[in-house]
């Protein structure tokens, strides 16, 4: 996922927009991990984690955004799409050697406080993210990134935030929904939009689909 927008309150809202090559394969949100009883999110095909992950009866979500900085070693890499499942079961952040993961940003949120997980390849940063309305990106809480810069000041003051993602996709740094067609003929698009509420009796978790050429 490229872009988190959280808004902490008596209800905790969270909207992602997840970008990904469009050829990498996928499927919306379910209950698909066993081995994480409970706990809702799209699955990446590939790799068989998720980017963004909710445990309604713990009133608990995380979500995952790659980072900056050093990547793994290519012969003991392992995929980052277990930390927002782990971390949404848990309540816990990522801990251990953190050396087989390319860096990212994890966010973990309840009705309590949202922490953010930040690993450049050498480090772990961790902070709490403010009250009110924060936007996360690739380069984590970035007042400067261009995509922030454009958008969160809207955030801040939309109440319906559906109205703001339904620009076309763009390529420019500032889109919040992005396309970029590469020179090897692959695209980079943003895929879809997965929008969070959590409050103290209920859950809602609602889902678009932005490829509305996908097979399937």
């Amino acid at each position: 996922m490229c872009t988190l927008i959280v808004r902490t309150g008596p209800t905790l809202s969270l909207m992602g927009v997840r970008d990904e090559f469009a050829d990498r394969p996928w499927e919306g949100p379910g209950e698909h991990w066993p081995e994480y009883p409970g706990v809702i999110g799209g699955r990446d095909l590939k790799a068989g984690g998720t980017w963004l992950a909710v445990n309604p009866a713990a009133r608990r979500a995380a979500a995952l955004l790659n980072g900056h900085g050093r990547a793994a070693g290519e012969k003991t890499k392992v995929s980052r799409g277990d930390l927002a499942l782990r971390a949404a079961c848990t309540g816990e952040g990522p801990g251990g050697d953190l050396g087989h993961y390319d860096p990212f940003h994890l966010v973990l949120a309840d009705l309590s406080r949202v922490r953010l997980f930040s690993w450049d390849g050498a480090g772990l940063a961790v902070s709490e993210l403010p009250a009110g309305t924060s936007m996360v990106v690739n380069t984590g809480l970035d007042p400067d990134s261009p995509r922030v810069v454009a958008h969160l000041p809207r955030f801040r003051d939309q109440a319906d935030w559906g109205e703001l993602i339904t620009a076309e996709p763009s390529s420019d740094a500032s889109a919040l929904i992005v396309r970029h067609e590469l020179p090897d003929g692959r695209v980079f698009a943003s895929l879809s939009v997965m929008r969070v509420e959590i409050g103290p009796g209920d859950v809602t978790y609602a889902f678009t689909d932005l490829t509305a050429d996908r097979d399937g």
